[in-house]
Order: structure tokens, then sequence, then C-alpha cells
């Protein structure tokens, strides 16, 4: 099938709450190239990257010897804390707690070209406690192939976000953070996040975002990555995040 089908397909799960079944779209996506054309494709019929409005992003990756991977979000389903997300019917959610960055001035393609990772850091002016809700639009959901679930925003739920801090370089290896679902046992860690520093990935993100020639405009935001996760969750569930000395997120299925 074309690849202008699948972005129809998955832009058509999007806007009407569908599944669609991953092996009927098997080798449709053969590269990350692919996949990124994709993001691209359904993100413009969906209006989320309107040009001159401020962008919603994931970023991130399992270490920092791999290649980072990074997607447009819904605008749509960003929502403040305390955050109800029972109206978007959510299949196998599961949820991640993050710190999302947020641009305090518009980023160029030529800027993103050169910037080192301090450069990238004063190009942020605020950071906040994130909860990102991980879906898909798959059927088989996380058993989809990975270039599959790449296409489809990393399977990407929705984000509630905390209030905005002033942003702070901060020693993040010793940073405690704390995920409980209702009222059951936390979950906990300590410096866990997979890149050692949020901001570590933004000039990465950077020169993605910015690839096609467009800026980012300021107010742009990006989630940065799980430090804690917790998969099969259920309507009705509430979700609490902290990270200890910064605030707290809380989240309803």
């Amino acid at each position: 099938m074309l690849k202008r089908d699948l972005s129809q397909a998955l832009s058509t799960a999007w806007q009407q709450k569908q599944r669609i079944t991953a092996a009927d779209w098997l080798g449709t996506v053969p590269d990350e190239a692919a996949a990124y054309a994709a993001q691209q494709a359904v993100a413009q019929v969906l209006g989320w990257l309107e040009p001159g409005r401020p962008q919603f992003w994931k970023s991130g990756g399992a270490s920092r010897q791999v290649t980072l991977t990074h997607a447009p979000l819904d605008p749509a389903g960003v929502r403040p804390s305390p955050a109800n997300f029972s109206d978007l019917q959510l299949y196998k959610p599961g949820v991640e707690a993050e710190i999302a960055l947020r641009l305090g001035r518009e980023v160029t393609p030529a800027l993103a070209a050169g910037l080192s990772l301090a450069d990238a850091r004063d190009c942020i002016d605020g950071m906040a406690v994130s909860v990102e809700l991980v879906a898909s639009r798959w059927q088989e959901a996380g058993e989809a192939p990975a270039l599959l679930r790449q296409a489809d925003f990393l399977s990407h739920g929705a984000l509630a976000l905390g209030e905005w801090l002033p942003y702070q370089v901060r020693d993040w290896s010793q940073q405690a953070c704390e995920l409980r679902v209702n009222d059951g046992p936390a979950l906990h860690c300590v410096g866990g996040h997979s890149l050692g520093d949020p901001a570590w990935g933004l000039s990465a993100w950077f020169k993605h975002a910015t690839r096609h020639g467009a800026s980012l405009p300021a107010g742009s935001v990006v989630t940065t990555g799980a430090w804690l996760v917790q998969q099969g969750l259920h309507p009705g569930d509430r979700v609490t995040v902290s990270f200890a000395g910064l605030s707290s997120v809380t989240v309803q299925l």
C-alpha cells in the first residue's frame, strides 16, 4: 500500500478514536525516514503544526549511545494538571513520569544546526513535571512492529503538564521521582532518566523539528523521556506523579 494510504488510515484512527490492524500494514514503513514521513503527513492533516503556533513534542531515547526519536503531539491532548482524560477513550493506556521543557525563543533551522548543549539550554525558559499517557492506534498496541509504532507518534496518547517553573540546571542524578496509581504502593526512583539530563537531547530535537525549513516557535514544549513507567491501566484509574522539589501532576483516566 502507498505511504499516503497509511497516513490516511492513521489520521482517521486519530479522528474517530479507532484502531487499525498492524498486520495489514507490514512492509509499508521500511525505515525511520518512512516513519517520520508518516508522522509529518498525519500531523499536517490533523493541524498539529500550524506555522507560528507553539508546538508540542516528545523526544528521547534509551541511552546517549542510541539515536534519539521524536514525534509531534496533539495540542488538544495537552492539558494542565489535574487533568481528566476519560473522554479520550485511550486503548490499553500506560503512563510515563517525565520532565517537559519550554522554549523561551524561536529556534530557526540555522540556529538549530550549530547549538551546543549549553546554547540549547539557553533557549529554554521553563520546566514542568509532566505525565505522558501512552496509547496506540494499533490493535496490537505494544506488540506492533517498532516502525509502525514510530509512525503512530511513538504510541502517544495525551500529555498532562504541571505548573511551569523557571528552568535551571540541576543535578538530575539526585532527583527523586514517585508514581502512584490510585491508593496503591508507589514506584520510586532517584536519578532515573535514561539520558541523565532532560536537556541532553535538545539539540537533536531542534534539528529534527526544523529539518523541513520551518522554525520552532517560542512557547513550544517537549517532554523528554520516562523516569518511571506504569502499564496496564484502566478507565477510572487516577495517577499521581511527583518530582521532589519541583511539583506534582495528577491525571484521571
